[in-house]
């Protein structure tokens, strides 16, 4: 892969191959990633899938990850050849998906659908070029596997930077059980028996004692530095189970400048609401006269808490902000689709789709239909497709398709182009076009794993010329 140059104090040093297997390989260690973004020489890179321990404020857990958690940062150039050895040191089967990428089908890492699982003490080879540039996320799709930590950021640059930002951050959102006490066993704990009220937003109904942000709880935050006058870049991504966060950043307002990694004409609000799959870009001038400042980050619909800080150079006096100190730009405004306008939208042919697809989402069904008791959704090599979807359950569902990007249809005709999109419950409706022109058999699944494990899932399908 070509070497990646980095700006003086706006990127991490890159990890050599050695270092980075060092880091993938150290199973058992006490993981705090990503400490550093990592670029594979042409051989490619090894990721190994390994039980370990993660410090929580002292407290070590055992849980499993890439070597830290989350895994390490990723990071290439658009045109660049992604090579990744995925080494299996658990006792049960894996595999990597490129959330948000749009590879070829054998590379989307999914058992039993586009490659065979890798078993204990085996290997497998993902080697594909990465054209498009974002903010993606890499993570396993084995059952629950990425709820225990098998996650991590991958960020594709582009050739050409348009935007101008002095330093950049990645924050990962999770929701956190796994080698907590109160739930050893990792067993599911049960939703709520109480149906969430008409005007609560909620993702799902699990319990979770954690909330992380970079692998970090609450009394251990991970700080965001910035000088006066500084502009931030932070990839804000959702990779949690079952949990859709909203974000905001104490004093300060957002610029929202990405969704899911794809470009968007630039729009000022106060917080963000992430469901699970869904990736921010925003930029943070940092115009306040110094101090520490909380970055929220509250559950939607359900109790718990996470956070970060921003603290500015000079201010090492200054006190952290208490804990559970809520920024007052919660329950300011919010980005929404509709305001959010595509600059780069899809080539979409004049005229009409060539194929609609009304999908109703209820309970877990898409459809009407639970996998793998489920019809394949068929569609053919170039047609301009449409999925029209309403929800009728009372959860809102995050619906990720993989292989593909889509545009959703907003009043302005230039909504984002995503590959994850939160559909409201109660009726909520949200309509997306795509163009079929990746074969193969892809999942489309609602983001919630929890869901997912419970068949809310269909097979796009290409019918064979």
């Amino acid at each position: 892969m070509t070497p990646l140059t980095t700006r003086p104090a706006t990127r991490r040093q890159f990890l050599g191959l050695t270092a980075l297997t060092g880091l993938a390989l150290a199973a058992g260690c006490s993981g705090r990633g990503p400490s550093a973004a990592v670029h594979s020489s042409p051989g490619g890179l090894r990721l190994t899938a390994a039980p370990m321990r993660l410090d929580l404020a002292g407290h070590a857990v055992p849980t499993w990850g890439y070597g830290t958690v989350p895994g390490p940062e990723i990071r290439l150039r658009a045109g660049d050849v992604l090579r990744v050895q995925l080494e299996n040191g658990l006792d049960e089967d894996t595999s990597v998906h490129w959330h948000g990428l749009a590879p070829p089908n054998a590379m989307d890492g999914v058992p039993g659908i586009t490659q065979d699982p890798v078993a204990p003490g085996e290997r497998f080879s993902y080697e594909f070029e990465t054209p498009v540039a974002g903010s993606f996320m890499y993570h396993a799709h084995v059952g629950m596997q990425l709820d225990r930590g098998l996650y991590g950021p991958l960020v594709v640059e582009p050739r050409t930077e348009e935007l101008a930002y002095d330093r950049e951050v990645v924050l990962m959102l999770d929701d956190w059980r796994d080698g907590m006490d109160a739930h050893a066993g990792h067993d599911d704990p049960e939703p709520s028996e109480d149906p969430d009220p008409a005007d609560v937003v909620s993702f799902g109904g699990r319990a979770y004692p954690l909330l992380l942000v970079n692998g970090r709880p609450p009394d251990d935050p991970v700080t965001v530095e910035a000088g006066p006058g500084d502009r931030v870049r932070l990839r804000v991504m959702n990779i949690a189970a079952d949990t859709g966060f909203r974000f905001a950043v104490a004093g300060h307002r957002l610029t929202v400048t990405h969704s899911d990694g794809m470009p968007v004409e630039p729009v000022t609000v106060d917080a963000l609401r992430l469901g699970m799959g869904e990736r921010y870009d925003v930029l943070v001038d940092a115009a306040q006269p110094g101090g520490a400042w909380q970055i929220g980050v509250q559950p939607e619909g359900r109790p718990g808490w996470g956070r970060a800080v921003l603290r500015y150079t000079g201010s090492d006096v200054s006190p952290t902000p208490p804990v559970g100190e809520r920024p007052a730009e919660l329950t300011g405004r919010l980005v929404t689709y509709d305001e959010l306008l595509a600059r780069e939208p899809l080539p979409l042919p004049g005229g009409q789709p060539d194929r609609v697809l009304d999908l109703e989402l209820s309970g877990t069904e898409i459809g009407g239909q639970s996998y793998p008791d489920a019809d394949p959704l068929v569609v053919r090599q170039g047609e301009w497709v449409r999925f029209r979807m309403r929800n009728t359950s009372s959860k809102w569902h995050p619906m990720h398709l993989h292989g593909h990007h889509f545009q959703v249809l907003t009043p302005s005709g230039r909504g984002p182009v995503k590959d994850t999109v939160s559909v409201p419950a109660r009726g909520g409706e949200v309509t997306f076009d795509f163009l079929a022109t990746n074969p193969g058999r892809w999942l489309f699944h609602c983001h919630n794993h929890h869901h997912m494990e419970d068949g809310m899932l269909r097979l796009v399908e290409y019918e064979e010329e």
